[in-house]
């Protein structure tokens, strides 16, 4: 029996995120809303070029195909977009066979209010208003960095998604501590509290959602041997030794699971990025979201010390 959607794993996506609207709002800035819906709905049999979120939402939904039954994951358009210039953007998902039946078309008003009434446990968006307001509101939130699709990669069904620790999966306090008083300061907090799980960042209900998987995943592959995972986690952390130990009791305590774990101490996570290769990478600061990796889809999550002190992010 299908999960009800208060029990599925459900993961927002504006508009834009999903497909490239570029040209579509020039049109909208150059020559105002009658002429982008004059615009949208004389081409509303034409499919809109894919966006950012496309590789991810698309292996997102296949984790539907492992648990036919269950139905466990759902997709759902929070669109800026009225329900008449929005008959384009459903007529684009049946295109591509996206198995997407909610949304949210709320003609210029913004989104992020919304997350909750669907039971979201992940907004994805470009629009970086609507994520900051979703994070200061307490909602799971993050931006696309990148401003053109990327492809699906591989022809393989997995689904590669990859976190940074504090500030994403865990909250920031010890990145106050390391920005506020220094990197001694920051090890001996660390160390002293190794024992003591962080509180949960703005996106550890989605990455705990996540890890139930991979334990439904690992029972299928004890049960089959030849069953091949369709999802696999990474956390890309910052921290080294002894910093690490904390990260990985917490993990522990909150009865999740990972499969790698990658601990850089100022190795760019680049290299890490272009190895692993995910669907959606997600961290808290800019500086370790290199634009230049243009066939990863870069996710900035506006949360903590570092984002209120930089009016940029």
């Amino acid at each position: 029996m299908p999960f009800t959607i208060d029990k599925k794993l459900v993961v927002g996506v504006s508009s834009n995120a999903l497909f490239d609207l570029t040209k579509e709002e020039k049109i909208f800035n150059e020559n105002g809303l009658k002429s982008y819906r004059e615009y949208q709905n004389s081409n509303n049999d034409v499919p809109l070029p894919t966006g950012p979120a496309y590789p991810f939402i698309k292996r997102f939904l296949n984790i539907n195909n492992a648990y036919p039954e269950r139905q466990p994951v759902e997709v759902v358009i929070l669109s800026k977009n009225s329900p008449e210039t929005g008959i384009r953007i459903m007529n684009s998902i049946k295109h591509y066979d996206i198995n997407i039946s909610r949304g949210a078309f709320i003609s210029g008003d913004s989104p992020y209010k919304f997350i909750p009434s669907y039971n979201i446990s992940l907004f994805l968006s470009k629009n970086v208003e609507d994520v900051t307001n979703a994070i200061t509101a307490g909602y799971p939130a993050g931006r696309f960095i990148n401003t053109s699709s990327t492809s699906l990669g591989d022809n393989s069904d997995e689904l590669r998604v990859a976190f940074d620790f504090d500030g994403v999966i865990a909250d920031d306090k010890a990145e106050r501590i390391y920005q506020t008083k220094g990197i001694d300061a920051f090890y001996k907090h660390e160390t002293l509290n190794a024992l003591i799980p962080h509180n949960p960042g703005p996106l550890a209900d989605f990455f705990k959602k996540l890890s139930f998987f991979q334990k439904l995943e690992t029972k299928k592959q004890d049960d089959d041997p030849n069953y091949k995972k369709i999802l696999k986690t990474a956390i890309i952390t910052a921290r080294n030794a002894p910093a690490h130990e904390r990260a990985i009791n917490t993990l522990k305590a909150w009865d999740v699971t990972v499969d790698n774990l990658f601990i850089l101490g100022g190795i760019e996570k680049k290299r890490i990025l272009e190895t692993f290769k995910p669907h959606l990478f997600m961290d808290d600061q800019l500086e370790h979201l290199d634009p230049e990796l243009t066939d990863i889809p870069l996710v900035h999550v506006p949360f903590g010390i570092k984002n209120i002190s930089n009016d940029n992010s």
